[in-house]
């Protein structure tokens, strides 16, 4: 198999999700750290796949 080394990573985003289609345990991306290396998230011994980002964080109810 060729591999095309001309091929740049995605750059990772706030707010990115992984999940196992193992388990189902989800991750998400909370700060980026700016390097140049590309990310895998392993999980049950497999690479998480990248899903649908999750909504925003429910916000604390109002106080009355």
């Amino acid at each position: 198999m060729a591999v095309n080394k001309n091929v740049k990573p995605a750059a990772e985003k706030v707010g990115d999700a992984y999940e196992c289609r193992i388990c189902g345990y989800r991750i998400v991306v909370d700060q980026v750290c700016g390097c140049a290396e590309e990310r895998v998230y392993m999980c049950c011994d497999k690479v998480m796949k990248k899903t649908a980002a999750m909504a925003a964080a429910k916000k604390p109810a109002k106080k009355k």
